[in-house]
């Protein structure tokens, strides 16, 4: 039986992987922070299986996991890593306990989850981990310094872990969309010149297909969107000092 268990998954792209992947037959958990929101969409979807929890808990997590994969005899065939906050501006004017934070929940959070799930995933035939990148973590941003730092640690993890954890059929991938509109995104205090230059303009929907196409057929790296598919691949081959470049004049003041 295909199941999915999806942290982050109260509002934007957790929500609407979510509904998309519970609307075409699959088995899903809940997890977030969020309590009440969470409540509200496990309802929606016919009371399924949901939790609050913090990420950056690593008991709370492996009880959450526990439970969860109970009702599927030990089993886990995909874990999706979405859960993550984003802070914009000035590095220096940005509290250190904030930056503190996107890490804890960017990537210890991540660390968490991952470590946790791998003996449910370990006993799921075609059993994947889907990590939730950003475009961020191919250059690093001005203005989402802290950020930026998180989504370089995911792409390294899910290189190594890709890797290494072939030995037990396990994939993992991670999805590298643009800027998205979601909550996250929209309740920004400060708007940076990237943003504003490159534009808002991915769904959580078009995140959430993604990930269903990479439930399907796993890939290392899925860069999301026309507009950054050619920034992605232009920039494998492009030489550094051009990449500097470009993103010198995407986030000029």
């Amino acid at each position: 039986m295909d199941n999915i268990l999806i942290t982050g998954a109260a509002s934007g792209i957790g929500a609407a992987t979510a509904r998309l992947f519970h609307a075409r037959g699959w088995k899903v958990g809940l997890l977030d922070i969020n309590h009440r929101a969470l409540a509200e969409l496990a309802a929606e979807l016919g009371d399924v299986w949901h939790a609050e929890l913090d990420v950056a808990d690593p008991a709370a997590v492996q009880v959450a996991l526990a439970d969860f994969c109970a009702l599927y005899n030990g089993q886990l065939r995909l874990l999706f890593n979405c859960a993550g906050i984003l802070h914009c501006g000035h590095f220096e004017q940005i509290e250190l306990a904030e930056h503190a934070r996107i890490m804890q929940i960017n990537v210890l959070g991540l660390l968490n989850m991952t470590h946790a799930a791998f003996p449910y995933l370990q006993a799921t035939p075609n059993a994947q981990v889907i990590n939730m990148g950003s475009a961020s973590g191919v250059y690093g941003v001005p203005h989402l310094a802290s950020y930026s730092a998180s989504k370089f640690a995911v792409r390294g993890l899910t290189e190594a872990l890709d890797l290494e954890w072939a030995k037990y059929g396990i994939r993992v991938g991670d999805l590298m969309p643009p800027f998205v509109s979601t909550p996250m995104v929209a309740n920004q205090r400060f708007v940076a010149p990237v943003m504003q230059r490159l534009g808002v303009n991915l769904q959580p929907q078009a995140v959430a297909e993604a990930a269903w196409q990479q439930a399907q057929g796993a890939a290392v790296h899925r860069p999301i969107s026309r507009q950054f598919k050619l920034m992605y691949w232009s920039g494998q081959v492009s030489p550094a000092w051009l990449n500097r470049l470009v993103m010198r004049w995407l986030s000029r003041e």
